[in-house]
């Protein structure tokens, strides 16, 4: 995608998630899998205003993965890297916290996995609306959804009304 080769299929899934809430895009950045870039970036959308900030891609544990690097070096507090879900096990959440300025806040940070570009419904899909709702989501939370933590991919979906991520 950072130069053109690949289309960007994530981003448009990513939009239509976030449809679902009253929210407002405003910003947009792609870069290969460089650490310092991608923190800038996100240094620069929190400085702009986000209260949460979505990055996307460099999530699993190669080598050149650099995103979950990129979120640690802003000084983000890591609730965890990695949850007992599926779609989604590759899932970080942070949280940054903005202490200066006219608007102190603390700004969720989430790393998500390819899954989320693909399957109907994942990792993202459990977390995002407590996020939206500014309710804190915790290392515990995200262990106990390890209790219906397997999407079934039914073949009709009545997601929220199924077992997917209800935890205990």
């Amino acid at each position: 995608m950072y130069f053109g080769r690949i289309q960007d299929t994530f981003t448009p899934v990513i939009e239509e998630k976030l449809k679902e809430f009253d929210t407002e895009i405003i910003g947009h950045v792609t870069w290969n899998d460089d650490d310092a870039k991608v923190t800038a970036s996100i240094l620069d959308m929190i400085e702009q205003g986000a209260d949460v900030v979505v990055c996307t891609g460099g999530m699993s544990v190669d080598p050149d993965d650099k995103t979950p690097l990129a979120i640690r070096n802003t000084g983000a507090r890591i609730v965890s890297y990695g949850a007992p879900v599926l779609p989604g096990a590759m899932f970080l959440l942070a949280y940054y916290e903005v202490t200066e300025g006219r608007n102190p806040r603390t700004v969720a940070v989430m790393g998500l996995p390819g899954c989320v570009m693909y399957a109907k419904r994942t990792i993202f899909d459990l977390v995002l609306p407590r996020v939206m709702a500014d309710d804190m989501v915790t290392s515990d939370d995200l262990a106990a959804l390890g209790q219906g933590g397997l999407c079934l991919n039914c073949p009709v979906c009545t997601f929220p009304n199924c077992g997917f991520g209800k935890g205990v």
